[in-house]
């Protein structure tokens, strides 16, 4: 069974052609506190907590064919993410909703990377304030641009080459949770610059007692025993984490969320990455051996892989843009 090179469709079927937009557009749409704006427009003020101290939340959900995937989940975790740090949403979910389709539709974008946030905001000017989390005026942005894979079809084919850092561990959930999907990207950042300087494409973070948590910005699955496993604790439980178990429900295939230790990894049948931005995504090899002893993808990888996107393109979970919020 080979890859569905669901980018290769993307560009060409036109079920994915990209409808009529203004030119200003081209780059794709903003929404900045409050007003919509071509992308390239698109500003935060400086003093912003969200950019200074990395004081936010956000989210990320796509678009294929016209339509959202598991929009409303999406919009559920993000509503538990602001809660987790006390940030409030200035727009209710309906309201939320309304400004993703808008950004998709005045983009005219069929398949769309869509991500939003609420910051901290502005900080408050009076002496202490900053303890009080009421005082502060949080602000909601949001993008949509066209949707690009963070693997692309020949990466997906072959499967990636991954390492498990040993130079960084994950942030320590008692530090910041990880269920509330947030800005604090440093020690994942560092674990991908360490993948290219061992020649590899991307990174798994362990926990500071050896146990799997998340690569950076993806979820990680291994296959053992005909099992698919991913970590239960120290990771976002992802939307296309999610995806997986039920995927695996209808393929008759066994799957759990356990602790599962970093050693066990280059030992694995079959490794696999999860995210919004690129789908189901085979590993080929950890710290430079082949998974399974295998060359490419595995037949379990491949069989989700291709199932998530048959389901998604019949319509599984699909909310349609509403394109006539462009007019």
């Amino acid at each position: 069974m080979e890859i569905i090179r669901a980018g290769e469709i993307m560009l060409t079927d036109p079920a994915h052609q990209r409808l009529p937009h203004e030119p200003a557009y081209g780059l794709g749409a903003a929404f900045i506190a409050d007003r919509f704006c071509p992308l390239i427009e698109a500003t935060i003020p400086i003093t912003d907590c969200g950019f200074m101290h990395a004081d936010a939340v956000y989210d990320v959900v796509s678009v294929s064919r016209g339509s959202f995937f598991r929009l409303e989940q999406h919009q559920a975790r993000f509503a538990r993410s602001c809660d987790a740090i006390r940030v409030r949403n200035p727009f209710g979910r309906e309201e939320e909703a309304e400004i993703l389709h808008k950004i998709v539709a005045l983009a005219g974008l069929r398949d769309a990377y869509v991500w939003w946030t609420v910051t901290r905001g502005l900080p408050p000017l009076g002496r202490g304030d900053m303890i009080d989390a009421d005082r502060f005026e949080s602000r909601f942005y949001a993008f949509a641009a066209p949707f690009i894979f963070v693997a692309d079809d020949e990466q997906r084919a072959r499967g990636l080459d991954v390492i498990v850092s040993r130079e960084r561990v994950r942030i320590s959930p008692r530090a910041v949770d990880p269920r509330a999907k947030n800005f604090h990207w440093l020690d994942m950042q560092m674990a991908l610059f360490e993948a290219g300087d061992r020649g590899a494409e991307w990174s798994v973070l362990p926990d500071e007692d050896g146990y799997l948590t998340e690569a950076a910005g993806a979820n990680v699955f291994v296959v053992r025993d005909g099992t698919v496993l991913t970590p239960d604790a120290g990771c976002l439980e992802g939307i296309t984490r999610e995806s997986v178990f039920d995927l695996c429900a209808e393929l008759g295939i066994p799957s759990k969320a356990t602790r599962v230790r970093a050693s066990e990894l280059p030992d694995a049948q079959e490794v696999f990455l999860t995210t919004t931005a690129g789908s189901i995504m085979p590993v080929r090899s950890v710290d430079g051996e082949l998974v399974g002893g295998r060359d490419g993808p595995g037949e379990i990888s491949t069989a989700l892989h291709n199932h998530y996107w048959e389901r998604r393109w019949a319509g599984w979970d699909a909310t349609p843009v509403r394109y006539d919020l462009a007019i």
